[in-house]
């Protein structure tokens, strides 16, 4: 039988091979990975600098304990470049060839690089994977002024990292507060007021447009004119599904790659999973729609036919300065906000016409509402 392979070993990568594996034993099982295949938990490399860890101490387990945990072929450094739906076959970076029975592809979502000018862009990092995290702790090392750029969930979650580690941290944002996506204002105004009682300096209204040597430090240029001095950059925008290798092969992308609530796409055999996947719509690039997909995934793999359901799925930000609980509000969905707030602690919820919750975000103390609010939600895919 022609083994499942898995392009991937994130965490929808490997958390499907384990799922997998729970059912069945013996067929065989590929998983591919352009990096060097350690098992590590991607949300923890926004806690690296206050947990003091390096990226060796992130890692749970390398590529060969993975291999034999999971009783997998798992092929390090290796790049697909091209996929035939028809044949059922990969070409690899190295021109080998291998036939698949079922394809997942999990391989996850790119940084956004935003275009700047200047000679300084090679020292613009992005922390996506492991090995990111690693050149960054190398590059920051006997450094002091960061600045980041984006003020979203990614952004503000490695300002809190940084002022904890020690850093001067600046945060540029153009939609004038933090976590504008997520959370109405006064949430925001909650957030930044947590974050800049640690040093952190917000820079509101003008975007990043260069960033030029200037000596042994940096200018970043904002598309006002100022410039802020730095000794490192990290842009931290947001994340963009893979698609193009998909859409190359046929397989029908919109945002992410479409698939089915059994996570099949439109090619035969072929299935996606995690960040760069888009479930009937839904792109949701958080931990606990992968992990319910993996389970899901799995089964069907093991072939019992089986649907992804998502329930409520609040999101945690890791900003403990100021502790943060988010179910966002469907895109489309129409209401308002009704909001509590003393302090730091603000209860916001985003109620529609007919009187019901539709997502809610929560800070300080108010996170404690959590469980009692998810428990009204209605399911995103149910």
């Amino acid at each position: 039988m022609d083994p499942i392979i898995i392009v991937g070993t994130g965490l929808a990568g490997y958390n499907l091979a384990k799922e997998y594996r729970k059912l069945n034993q013996a067929r065989p099982l590929i998983l591919l990975t352009a990096d060097d295949g350690r098992n590590y938990s991607k949300p923890m490399l926004s806690t690296g600098f206050t947990k003091q860890k390096s990226a060796d101490e992130l890692a749970l387990a390398d590529a060969a304990t993975m291999a034999q945990q999971l009783n997998a072929d798992v092929k390090t450094f290796v790049q697909v470049t091209a996929i035939d739906t028809a044949a059922r076959t990969l070409t690899l970076s190295d021109n080998e060839q291998l036939t698949y029975g079922e394809l997942v592809l999990a391989w996850g979502a790119d940084v956004f690089r935003p275009p700047l000018a200047g000679d300084g862009v090679e020292q613009v990092y992005s922390v996506n994977d492991l090995l990111d995290y690693a050149r960054f702790r190398a590059a920051v090392e006997g450094k002091k002024k960061v600045v980041i750029i984006g003020g979203g969930l990614i952004g503000c979650e490695f300002a809190n990292d940084l002022a904890n580690g020690g850093f001067n941290v600046d945060v540029v944002e153009p939609l004038g507060r933090p976590l504008p996506t997520l959370l109405p204002e006064q949430a925001s105004r909650a957030v930044q007021a947590g974050l800049e009682s640690l040093g952190v300096q917000f820079h509101f209204g003008p975007h990043v447009k260069a960033v030029n040597r200037n000596g042994e430090r940096l200018g970043v240029v904002l598309s006002d004119d100022t410039m802020l001095e730095a000794d490192i950059v990290i842009s931290a925008i947001g994340l963009r599904p893979r698609i193009k290798l998909a859409q190359d092969a046929g397989i029908a992308v919109n945002r992410g790659i479409k698939v089915d609530r059994h996570l099949r796409t439109s090619a035969s055999n072929v299935y996606a999973l995690g960040d760069c996947s888009e479930v009937e719509g839904n792109v949701m690039l958080y931990v606990l729609p992968l992990m319910a997909g993996a389970r899901a995934l799995a089964k069907t793999l093991a072939g019992e036919a089986t649907a992804v359901d998502y329930g409520p799925m609040p999101v945690a930000i890791k900003t403990p300065v100021c502790p943060v609980v988010v179910a966002p509000v469907p895109v489309g969905a129409a209401g308002d906000w009704q909001i509590q707030a003393e302090g730091a602690n603000v209860n916001a919820q985003f109620i529609d016409a007919a009187g019901v919750l539709r997502g809610f975000a929560l800070t300080g103390d108010a996170t404690g509402e959590k469980n009692k609010l998810a428990k009204l939600l209605p399911p995103l895919l149910g």
